[in-house]
């Protein structure tokens, strides 16, 4: 049997991406956002509960971790072949350390999903039957990673980090062929960034309604400075906007913007001030029901997350560069880790 020569010259470490991601966020910012919003709705709709989801792909992640120490490899046709997935040795309190929930919660969520047919216990096993519930498959979610792990190669190809040619049909067919190891890295990035949020948000219904508002002022953001990008050469069209603070934005060249500077654009720009969203908005994006959304957005308003603009549509405020911005750069290192090693596995494939 060959052995495989690695070439280490080609591939990337986590200081590497994370610099790189961080430095050019005017490129990624939107769809980042983008990314972990269509994520929380994935994981809103199995169960129109958060957390019920939360537990069943934290349970996934155990498994996978025991496939990868037991070096078995399983692709998404693989993985998703049987209708029931055995845990092995079930433990409240481990769900509760990892999601950083009380027991009661824990217990209560796991007896609903016991009720509904999801989850059967085997004495120490759990077993859970997809059978019973609207599994999702994660077919969309490994597409959109696809694209947005291309983005980044294509920055460290820039600066002659990364030299592999990719497109997203080899990203998305080397994910698939080996699942039981990609998607654990990918679960082992998002299930520690939802937590945090959870902890930030008091829960992730709020989390998930900010998430609405931050990512509508992130498009709007994006669509004018697109439109800066694409006219800065059009003296007509650059005087609309001499007072207006996005004219400012391009006067200081923000189109090669970090992480910082795409943030607090998007919360001090005029257009994305002026281009809120109402609460049946955010229910009709989200599936969150109406009444629900207005008690979590009164909850941010009053923690100085969120205000109204003049017409009564839900914006961001300046407390968040404040509260939120550093906390992201934190757990954005998880993130780092996640695409260096995915870069690195198409590297050798």
């Amino acid at each position: 049997m060959a052995i495989q020569q690695i070439d280490f010259t080609k591939v990337v470490d986590d200081d590497q991406v994370y610099n790189h991601m961080m430095a050019n966020y005017d490129q990624l910012g939107k769809d980042w956002i983008g990314h972990q919003w269509k994520w929380m709705n994935a994981v809103y709709q199995a169960f129109k509960d958060h957390y019920k989801y939360m537990i069943i792909i934290s349970l996934v992640e155990k498994t996978l971790q025991f496939y990868d120490q037991m070096n078995i490899k399983l692709s998404y046709e693989q993985f998703y072949s049987k209708s029931y997935l055995h845990i092995e040795k079930f433990n409240i309190a481990e769900l509760c350390e990892k999601l950083q929930l009380p027991k009661e919660t824990v217990r209560r969520k796991v007896l609903e999903l016991e009720k509904l047919g999801v989850l059967k216990r085997m004495r120490k096993q759990i077993i859970i039957d997809r059978r019973s519930f609207s599994f999702i498959k994660p077919e969309n979610q490994m597409k959109y990673t696809s694209r947005y792990i291309i983005q980044i190669a294509e920055i460290l190809s820039k600066e002659k980090l990364y030299s592999k040619k990719l497109d997203t049909k080899f990203v998305e067919t080397t994910i698939k062929k080996n699942f039981s190891l990609t998607w654990r890295w990918f679960y082992r990035m998002q299930i520690p960034m939802v937590i945090g949020y959870h902890e930030m948000f008091d829960d992730l219904t709020t989390f998930h309604v900010w998430g609405t508002v931050c990512m509508n002022q992130a498009f709007n953001y994006s669509s004018t400075l697109n439109k800066l990008n694409s006219h800065k050469n059009d003296n007509n069209f650059m005087n609309s906007y001499r007072d207006n603070s996005n004219y400012l934005d391009f006067q200081r060249k923000l189109f090669k913007g970090d992480y910082m500077k795409f943030n607090e654009s998007i919360i001090k720009g005029d257009k994305a001030r002026s281009n809120g969203v109402s609460a049946m908005s955010v229910s009709d994006m989200t599936g969150i029901p109406r009444a629900t959304v207005i008690r979590k957005c009164k909850f941010l308003i009053k923690n100085n997350y969120l205000k109204l603009n003049e017409k009564k549509q839900y914006i961001l405020t300046g407390f968040n560069v404040q509260r939120v911005l550093p906390y992201q750069k934190l757990i954005f290192k998880n993130k780092a880790k996640f695409i260096r090693k995915v870069l690195n596995l198409l590297t050798i494939s």
